[in-house]
């Protein structure tokens, strides 16, 4: 329904909010439940009614009238007055929207929010945090089967209801909250196709009503993450700075139970942070609005770590599964079709250990890029930074911050940030008309001189004038082990130096940088160790392990070690004891478990890990051999899984993709010169901001065509030496090795693992390595059986 006539200065808050319906009102008869809702202003009444006298179906009718008040009352009027004889129409309660439907092994539930509050605005699209849900049982009582009130069911519902809706899940009526500002305005989503985004945590709930009723008017998509929104100034100029991290659906989970990379390439701690910056309009002038987005998630490889109740740091196992690593392929293609290219992956995680766990990591995510970076062209190739932030953090005198800070800047130089220049004819049109389809990819060419002018702080007015648009092509991706602690560090080093170049490009600021002692800084530093704390609970099961930050503040040491070991046993707590049942919850809440009559209960499957291994294993299985294993507790085992992987850009068969599987050309042990990429990005270079004095780096590519950049791998020497002093045991489950036809190298690895695991095995024909389950020789597979030995 189109929104009323209004004046400019009103079309900016209620252009779009108008038409959407807003607040319900939910009334029962014996027969059907009646839901009434209404728009913001009062103008549109609509009723939705559920069928209540089927005990296992869900049958609704949406009328098609646009009623006024008047004729709303009137129609509740008459159908209260024909159920007279059977009770009448009851009210049973006011609600703000459908969260979803869900059945269990008896009847259907609905999902409704009963409360909710304001969380911000973006552009005058007020946005939601769930305050209050409640959940209703559709059919009448009289018409329930035994099956509703067995001991099964009611598990599963209190289970369904042990995610805890009025924590950190969000929404908005008008503003497709799941997408960035970017995509927004760039590319227009109608209908209920928006749902089925990656960040939409009831796409399954309310899939039955959508697909049916070819409306979500009814239902609000719900994101799961962080949203917050504070007013700050500079200057005398007021804005608001909002910061929003949207968490996957795919391969969603809880720390031990979701590690790595599924087959789809959905990667576990899956999270999309947006930095907006939004001058409001003043005086009837069109308001400036800013906004920048990086992405966190689990190293993109197979492994996983068991969870365990004897020991805090379980060990990493790392699976064989997919040399190729097509898995790895996959989700750095799906990056690129999401933000475009250069995607620059900054690795956190450790070089030296004294018992190899990462390290083994950061070898095989080394050679997975490697792999992958030969089938790119030069301009597509992925561009890695690698460095040990624990390591440089221990160094006395070393400022990690400023480091970071100039690691950003390398990455913002190549991607860029989002900026545009609101009309005075409001957002929802500016949405519609102003850049149209507009790509990610092809900035505008007369755009191009007056991006770079604004972000290298050049100050002529007349290039900020032109500059009415910039786009952000390309994505920073950060991880280390659990992507919650040192990654969120690293995060908040990217928005500060993006906050500067938002602030100089809404002509707020003279310069484009923000120190770290300027009180900006503090202000955002808080916002982002607020956002680890919630994004570290959520999947951790603990706030985030904030000891850089505490140490910038000048907090006292004592108790910075304190909170540190007492957040370390809260973790090892929660994913010792509570993470199997919230795992199950969310598994149920995302529709990857769907209860069966005569299956078994998702509480007798075991843990996802487990589960997961055993797909893994049984990959070589013939197919009607696997045709008794349990169903996938993964993305996969949604409905129609198949057409969505193709929404979001997955291919499956991908024929370009078979020149991937060549081996990865082995890493040399020895410690190198450490030599600067050679990049083909704009300036300033590497060099140019001093990072190739900060960054330890191994060249893997040749010549000019080389795109990697940092990789210091000096930590390969130290790993094996490492494994005369402890033993392995189970941290390096299953390992692969790439071809090296020399024997004495074979002989060289076969020592090394010997030496660190204590429990290999190798056969010998004729005194040479036998191939192991139809491995050519010369490559040597090593898989850890069930009793934990090697094979």
């Amino acid at each position: 329904m189109a929104a009323p006539e209004r004046s400019n200065d009103q079309q900016v808050d209620m252009s779009s909010s108008s038409s959407f319906l807003q607040k319900f009102r939910l009334y029962e008869t014996r027969s059907n439940f009646y839901m009434i809702g209404r728009d913001k202003n009062r103008t549109c009444w609509r009723v939705l009614k559920l069928d209540r006298t089927d005990p296992t179906e869900l049958n609704f009718y949406q009328d098609s009238t646009a009623y006024t008040e008047a004729e709303c009352f009137e129609t509740l009027r008459r159908i209260h007055e024909g159920n007279r004889s059977s009770g009448g129409l009851k009210f049973v309660t006011t609600c703000y929207g459908i969260i979803g439907f869900v059945r269990f092994l008896g009847p259907y539930y609905m999902l409704i929010i009963t409360k909710r509050r304001k969380l911000g605005e973006i552009c005058g699209h007020t946005v939601y945090g769930v305050a209050k849900s409640k959940i209703i049982t559709i059919p009448h009582a009289s018409v329930l089967s035994n099956v509703a009130y067995s001991k099964d069911e009611k598990r599963y519902k209190r289970l369904l209801c042990t995610v805890d809706l009025s924590k950190d899940f969000f929404f908005s009526y008008s503003y497709h909250i799941m997408h960035s500002l970017q995509s927004n305005l760039s590319n227009g989503v109608e209908g209920h196709t928006y749902y089925e985004s990656m960040f939409v945590w009831n796409d399954y709930l309310t899939r039955r009503i959508r697909n049916n009723a070819k409306d979500c008017m009814w239902t609000v998509a719900l994101v799961y993450g962080f949203f917050k929104q504070v007013k700050l100034s500079v200057s005398e100029k007021n804005f608001r700075l909002t910061l929003i991290a949207r968490r996957s659906r795919h391969y969603a989970g809880t720390r031990y139970l979701k590690r790595g990379v599924n087959e789809k390439g959905r990667v576990a701690n899956d999270v999309e942070t947006e930095q907006i910056v939004f001058e409001e309009a003043q005086d009837g002038n069109p308001g400036r609005i800013s906004s920048v987005v990086q992405n966190r998630g689990s190293i993109p490889l197979f492994w996983s770590q068991e969870t365990s109740r004897l020991n805090i740091r379980p060990d990493i196992i790392l699976s064989a599964k997919d040399p190729s690593y097509e898995a790895t392929r996959l989700h750095f293609e799906n990056l690129a079709k999401r933000y475009g290219n250069p995607i620059i992956i900054l690795n956190l995680i450790k070089t030296r250990e004294k018992r190899p766990r990462e390290t083994i990591l950061r070898a095989e995510f080394a050679n997975a890029i490697k792999v992958i970076n030969k089938g790119l062209s030069k301009e597509d190739r992925l561009r890695p930074l690698h460095w040990d932030l624990h390591k440089h953090s221990r160094k006395k005198g070393t400022n990690v911050l400023a480091i970071l800070d100039r690691l950003a800047t390398y990455a913002l130089n190549l991607t860029g940030i989002f900026y545009f220049q609101l009309t005075s004819d409001g957002f929802q049109n500016t949405m519609e008309n102003n850049i149209g389809e507009c790509s990610t990819h092809d900035l505008p060419k007369d755009e191009t001189a007056s991006d770079s002018a604004v972000e290298n702080g050049n100050d002529s007015k007349d290039a900020k004038e032109e500059a009415t648009t910039m786009l952000q092509k390309g994505i920073l991706r950060t991880n280390c082990i659990d992507c919650l602690d040192r990654t969120n560090v690293a995060q908040y080093a990217y928005g500060l130096v993006a906050f500067g170049r938002q602030l100089h490009a809404l002509g707020l600021t003279e310069s484009t940088t923000i120190d770290l002692d300027n009180p900006l800084a503090e202000d955002l530093m808080g916002i982002y160790e607020t956002m680890g704390d919630t994004l570290a609970l959520q999947y951790g099961g603990s706030a985030a392990h904030n000891k850089i930050f505490c140490e910038r503040r000048g907090q006292w040491k004592a108790a910075t070690q304190s909170q540190e070991l007492f957040r370390t046993l809260q973790r090892y707590y929660s994913n010792a004891y509570m993470d199997a049942e919230k795992q199950d919850a969310i598994n149920l809440f995302l529709g990857y478990f769907q209860p069966q009559q005569d299956k078994p209960a998702l509480w007798e499957l075991g843990s996802d890990q487990h589960y997961n291994a055993a797909r893994f294993l049984a990959s070589s299985v013939p197919e009607n051999s696997r045709s008794t294993m349990k169903r996938s507790l993964s993305e996969s085992s949604i409905l129609s899984e198949g057409s969505a992987a193709a929404r979001h850009g997955l291919a499956e068969n991908d024929e370009e993709g078979k020149g991937l599987s060549d081996s990865a050309p082995e890493i040399s042990t020895s410690e190198t010169a450490m030599i600067a990429a050679s990049l083909s990005a704009p300036p300033p270079t590497l060099e140019e901001i001093g990072l190739d004095e900060i960054l330890e780096n191994d060249c893997f590519c040749n010549g000019d065509q080389c795109t990697c950049a940092a990789f210091d791998m000096d930590w390969v020497s130290s790993s094996a030496n490492s494994c005369e002093d402890e033993s392995y045991g189970r941290s390096t489950a299953v390992r692969s090795f790439e071809t090296i036809p020399e024997s004495t190298k074979i002989e060289s690895e076969i020592r090394v693992i010997e030496s660190c695991s204590g429990n290999t095995k190798r056969d010998e024909v004729n005194g040479e390595e036998e191939a192991i389950a139809g491995i050519p020789q010369g490559y040597v597979r090593w898989v850890m059986d069930e009793e934990g030995h090697f094979w």
